[in-house]
């Protein structure tokens, strides 16, 4: 390698970490404010990212830009109608080259508002595709909208658990997957697997597990959900074939442009032999009264209807930072991150980490679940909430039998007590549950440094946060003694009735 382009790869290294430095605060809501227990105006820590992340400034800002050309698409007539077509092109390219997925192999679509929709679209059309395969491997670790679309559409669903041999409840089990492959080869139609877990932010081998998948003749589709924004992805483009992914599912609302489209890449081959599900404007090349022909274009037919525009375009710029920040910088800062918070949280008595916490043998990006001894989950994350202004998520994470899994570390006697009763009257319990951290681009130290000391404190005083709380009608912590009331902050009505008001004359 010469010298010159080492220079050349130095220099764009800087740029990229000068850009993430600079992006890291350009969001909307970094500085949001609320009234804590002691009415103090205090600065909202968002620890809440796996569930959605915050808008990233410059996305928000060209999507306002493109407003002023707002036009709908599937013409090119008139000056607006070209730019938003040809924008909204832009985005599906700009999508495949994201996930390295070869343009002349693979299609890019837009379903519903995250994974779910597109997910239920892919398992009918896999289930469609190979009706002969009847069954399904779906890992213990998944969301909901990774499991349950197959046990509707795929076929008989068989959950692979997560390794406890070589880790403590890390990754999925590699060995089992293949015994699995093995037993069922003849019926297996594919594999369905989580990139990251949105309950313990572990990281899976996507491409040796397509590999394994291949070998043994089945499909594999991944829920890149969490990956996205995270970590690197490679779709295609693989000296052995056998890595390459056959389907990948996004949402863009998890990818710093809340709003946008759920996000479908997938394999041609596969797609043009199905008839679409959904029929309507923009999807047909002719439609007679008796009969129709549907377009052979991609995403055209895979689109019916005006499309989220406005959201594609949000999705596209958020795409175009990440990549010019360079996905393997985000990964490294995000495991740092992700890493300093285990050690500090690993130090405080009575904090349970789930999931294997040794980041060599189980790396992990962007989420931690955890308990404290003693304490509900719930109660924990309101009193982040309430006396320290961090925004935390609890409960079970729409991930109920791989929180079920992980609670066997905790509350063995509580579930050994649940699973002995009719799971007809199944009703939710305060301890069914954990307490998640997750972080994005703009997570800071600093903000970690609060989080782990509010953990100590409220490790420390345990009784008295525990008096200051009740349990209301639904389940929920509530402050004996603090109201927060969103009136305060926003409400949709007097925010629509004070912008008339500011309109121009």
């Amino acid at each position: 390698m010469s010298i010159e382009t080492l220079k050349s790869r130095g220099e764009d290294l800087i740029k990229s970490i000068d850009l993430h430095e600079q992006i890291k605060s350009d969001f909307i809501g970094l500085n949001t404010t609320y009234k804590d227990v002691y009415g103090n105006e205090t600065k909202r820590i968002y620890l809440d990212s796996t569930a959605s992340t915050l808008m990233m400034g410059p996305a928000y800002r060209t999507s306002q830009k493109f407003l002023k050309h707002y036009a709908n698409t599937h013409s090119l007539m008139h000056f607006s109608a070209k730019i938003a077509t040809k924008t909204y092109g832009w985005v599906h390219e700009r999508i495949l080259d994201f996930v390295k997925a070869n343009p002349d192999e693979y299609t890019c679509f837009f379903a519903g508002s995250g994974v779910t929709a597109g997910m239920n679209r892919i398992a009918r059309v896999f289930n469609n595709f190979r009706p002969t395969r009847d069954v399904v491997l779906v890992s213990i670790m998944e969301h909901h909208s990774n499991d349950l679309p197959h046990r509707k559409h795929g076929g008989e669903v068989i959950h692979i658990p997560v390794d406890t041999k070589t880790s403590n409840m890390g990754k999925v089990d590699m060995d089992q997957l293949e015994e699995y492959l093995v037993k069922y080869q003849d019926r297996i139609n594919y594999v369905s697997i989580t990139g990251i877990s949105n309950v313990t932010g572990i990281i899976n081998p996507i491409n040796e597990i397509a590999q394994l998948t291949h070998k043994y003749g089945a499909y594999i589709i991944v829920d890149a959900a969490q990956l996205a924004a995270h970590v690197p992805i490679q779709m295609s483009g693989f000296r052995d074939s056998t890595k390459n992914i056959d389907a990948l599912l996004f949402s863009g609302h998890k990818t710093y442009a809340p709003g946008s489209p759920g996000v479908v890449v997938v394999k041609k081959s596969i797609m043009e032999t199905m008839s679409p599900d959904e029929v309507g404007g923009g999807m047909v090349d002719r439609v007679f009264p008796k009969k129709y022909f549907v377009s052979n274009t991609f995403p055209d037919r895979e689109e019916a209807g005006t499309p989220n525009i406005l959201g594609a375009v949000t999705l596209g710029a958020a795409i175009e930072v990440l990549d010019q920040i360079g996905m393997d910088n985000i990964l490294k800062e995000d495991m740092e991150i992700t890493n300093y918070t285990l050690e500090e949280m690993l130090k405080i008595k009575d904090v349970v980490i789930y999931g294997d916490s040794n980041a060599t043998i189980c790396p992990r990006a962007g989420t931690i679940s955890f308990n404290v001894n003693g304490m509900n989950h719930g109660l924990v994350a309101a009193i982040l909430n309430d006396y320290y202004n961090i925004a935390v998520r609890n409960e079970c994470f729409c991930a109920h039998p791989y929180v079920e899994k992980m609670l066997e570390l905790t509350h063995t006697e509580e579930i050994s007590r649940v699973k002995s009763q009719d799971n007809d009257v199944w009703s939710v319990e305060p301890w069914m549950g954990m307490v998640r951290a997750s972080f994005g681009v703009y997570t800071t130290m600093e903000d970690i440094g609060k989080f782990v000391n509010a953990l100590n404190e409220i490790v420390m005083n345990k009784n008295r946060f525990i008096d200051s709380y009740k349990m209301n009608k639904t389940g929920d912590y509530v402050h004996k003694d603090f109201d927060f009331s969103c009136k305060e902050y926003f409400t949709l009505s007097e925010t629509v009735i004070d912008e008339i008001k500011n309109s121009p004359k």
